[in-house]
């Protein structure tokens, strides 16, 4: 039975992972992929499936060092970090090449429309992976007992893909209302340099401020 105490930890385990979906890393890579849809549907999902493959990540490697009682060398954690800048970078190159190579056939490939889905997830994925460190720690330090882990960390996930819906449905607006435009090339383009140019800061920023660079090659 829950008792008003873990409600209120509950609680505060969905509003934080509505805040954490609003981190810029988050954001920039959502906002890139809902720029390369033509339609406010799919721009929803987008967010949505990031928030389902982060939530799927978080919950079963996060379980697992909770089971195991284990934790994320620094070395580990900022490394799964570095993935994410690369990745960001990896996106906003796809994102301004996709866009120079567009033509009617292809924008009409029937495939095509699952691709942000299947792309936002994975970047999930990779999201959840590289934050299950800082997870663990916060879930061990709010919870009692294994099952109570599980919950927190399952409303965490729901209060992610809550936040990155709104999200997502905000950002694809201006893409959809310029579709079929110069304006959307231009969006399209900026969403991808944006994408570049962070991961590149945040890859730089993890590597020299952080100290990862340090720790690999001490």
């Amino acid at each position: 039975m829950l008792t008003g105490s873990l409600l209120s930890i509950l609680l505060l385990g969905f509003l934080l992972g509505m805040k954490h979906a609003f981190e810029p890393d988050h954001v920039i890579a959502v906002s890139t992929i809902a720029s390369e849809s033509k339609n406010i549907k799919r721009s929803v999902f987008a967010g949505v499936y990031w928030g389902i493959g982060h939530t799927a990540t978080l919950f079963i490697f996060g379980m697992f060092l909770i089971i195991a009682k284990n934790t994320i060398s620094n070395t580990v954690a900022l490394s799964l970090e570095f993935v994410v800048g690369i990745m960001l970078v990896t996106l906003g190159l796809n994102s301004i090449l996709s866009i120079k190579k567009q033509d009617p056939i292809h924008s009409s490939d029937p495939h095509s429309k699952k691709r942000p889905h299947i792309k936002s997830f994975l970047i999930g994925l990779i999201h959840g992976l590289a934050g299950s460190a800082a997870m663990v720690l916060l879930t061990m330090s709010t919870v009692a007992t294994v099952w109570q882990g599980a919950v927190y960390i399952l409303i965490f996930g729901a209060g992610t893909v809550v936040g990155m819906l709104c999200f997502s449905t905000v950002i694809g607006i201006p893409f959809v209302l310029s579709s079929g435009k110069q304006l959307n090339r231009y969006l399209n383009n900026v969403a991808g340099v944006i994408s570049i140019l962070f991961g590149m800061y945040y890859m730089y920023n993890l590597g020299v401020n952080e100290g990862l660079f340090s720790l690999w090659f001490s």
